[in-house]
Parts: C-alpha cells; structure tokens; sequence
C-alpha cells in the first residue's frame, strides 16, 4: 500500500448528487465509517446487509444456510440496486462480495460514488475476530480465508473511484481522510 489515498484518474459525470458507496472486505470497517461519514454529512446511512436481511427476512448466516451463497449474490445485487435507483442521497455500506459482481460495479458506477476502505490482513483478522456472524470465515481458518478474499478481490476493488486506507486508529481518523477524499474528488458540495 503506497499512499493512504487515492483517486482515479476517469471520473464519471458530476458525482456531487451521488450516493457515496463503501466498497471492501469484511472487517475493512464499511458500516462503522460508513454511519459516521452519513452524520458528518447529513445524509441517511443505509447498511446494504440490514436491508438484505430484512428482505429475506432472516440473518445473513441464514441465508448462506437455508439458501447458499449464489442465491444471497443474487438478492444482494437486487437490493443494492434498488437503493441506489432511489432518487436520495445516501452513504452505502455494501457487504464485501458485493463489488465483485460486474452488474453491481455497474450500478454503482451509474448511480455512486465507490470508496474501497482497503485495510491489510492483520487489522481485518483483529476486526473479523470480534464477531461470529462471517459466514465465509466459518469454514476453515480465518487467515488463509482472508488471504485468499484479499489476493482475488484487491484487484476488483481497486476499480472503486476513491482509495482510502482504512485505519487501525479511532474511526473519526478514517471518516475524515474519507470526507477530504470525497471533496477532493468533487463529490461534496
């Protein structure tokens, strides 16, 4: 990771009317950073997995269980795109596959502005630890899981608009290098 922030060069049109959309691997801190930069900017937080779970009505684990992963890909790429084919502003939290699906990024890119909050392994393994609700950690060690997600997924998040080094510090740390990311991008008004 050379720089804490970054931006791409291609910029869709004016982006200061779009939703801010959070984009990372479980653990990288997307709803924790994502309600904080929703207050410091007056806009309505929204927490893609809460409105995956109460769509299908059953936790997020339940869905894996009942249903598989194939089928929760499919109503998370639902959800996110209704959201973000309602005319509010928003700050998104996406749950971490959800940038991998090519018709996601897509929407994203119409209707959003993506922000990866890439953070390294060991402040992902810290964060992931602290609760039991990863399905895609309950199967097998958490380290080479991550390590895996982190070599195949990196790359399709660094697709995201803005780059912003999630912090092993006080989340306020975070919000604000994301707040002078978005300004620099144009996305603030």
């Amino acid at each position: 990771m050379s720089s804490l922030v970054e931006t791409r060069e291609t910029r869709p049109p004016p982006p200061d009317a779009r939703s801010i959309v959070l984009v990372g691997l479980m653990g990288a801190g997307k709803s924790c950073i994502g309600r904080r930069l929703a207050q410091r900017l007056g806009l309505r937080f929204v927490d893609a997995d809460s409105e995956i779970e109460a769509a299908a009505g059953c936790s997020i684990p339940e869905i894996f269980e009942r249903h598989g992963e194939a089928a929760f890909r499919d109503g998370e790429r639902k959800v996110i795109a209704r959201l973000l084919d309602e005319p509010e502003r928003r700050v998104l939290a996406t749950g971490g596959g959800a940038f991998m699906d090519a018709g996601t990024r897509a929407a994203i890119a119409a209707a959003g502005v993506s922000v990866w909050l890439r953070a390294d392994l060991e402040l992902l393994l810290r964060r992931t630890g602290r609760r039991g609700n990863r399905p895609l950690l309950r199967n097998g060690n958490p380290r080479e899981i991550l390590s895996r997600l982190i070599g195949e997924r990196y790359p399709v998040y660094a697709q995201a608009d803005i780059t912003v080094d999630s912090l092993d510090a006080p989340p306020e740390q975070t919000v604000e290098r994301v707040a002078e990311a978005l300004a620099e991008y144009g996305a603030l008004t």
